[in-house]
């Protein structure tokens, strides 16, 4: 039995505290940014797309990301608001699937966490077009260097567009290598993220 196993997992009543073991885990012996997730979604036309984007707060309603939402992934979401995101810790040999409808946080929420970042984080978000056209380096430093003098001192606030998302699961998939391919899946489903889950072990 992998070492990195502390009992056993399939016997987990529902998803969200197993997450938050695995996810402690995660923190404490994944070398690179334990909270990055692989984010799917699809563009009008329905082809997908996929991207690394940090987690920045789970809990029983679900999972939060910040983007702009002028950016493709924000205007994918506002069209379709569902996504699908995958954390993998590859040191624990471990992975977490999720999926299902998205909604905006609160204003004060995306308040709170923008005003956690660095300041020139801040000021980036102001210069940043996100996924639109940019005809040089040199003209994203002219607009880092505008959105800087802006605001030369005090507080930076939340740009309107700059916001946070919340993937609410329906379902959620834990995965755990096993030798010769002979893996651990169990999934957890439900009708709608006000529903209850049903579990399932999944052949590998």
């Amino acid at each position: 039995m992998n070492e990195l196993i502390h009992g056993d997992f399939t016997d987990a009543a529902e998803p969200f505290a197993l997450f938050a073991d695995w996810f402690a885990e995660a923190k404490a012996k994944e070398p690179n940014d334990p909270s990055a997730m692989a984010l799917a979604t699809v563009d009008p036309a329905g082809a997908p797309n996929l991207r690394m984007v940090l987690m920045k707060d789970f809990d029983r309603r679900g999972f939060v990301f910040y983007t702009n939402r002028q950016s493709a992934k924000g205007r994918e979401l506002d069209a379709s608001w569902r996504a699908a995101g995958n954390f993998h810790w590859k040191s624990l040999r471990r992975q977490v699937r999720v999926r299902g409808p998205v909604e905006e946080v609160t204003p004060e929420e995306s308040d709170a966490y923008f005003a956690s970042r660095p300041r020139d984080a801040r000021i980036g978000a102001w210069a940043s077009a996100q996924s639109r056209p940019l005809d040089s380096r040199f003209a994203f430093e002219k607009a880092i260097a505008a959105a800087a003098l802006k605001y030369p001192v005090g507080d930076v606030p939340r740009p309107p567009h700059w916001i946070g998302y919340r993937i609410r699961p329906v379902e959620m998939e834990f995965w755990h290598d096993r030798p010769f391919r002979l893996h651990d899946r169990i999934v957890f489903r439900r009708e709608s993220p006000e529903g209850e889950w049903t579990k399932l072990r999944l052949f590998p």
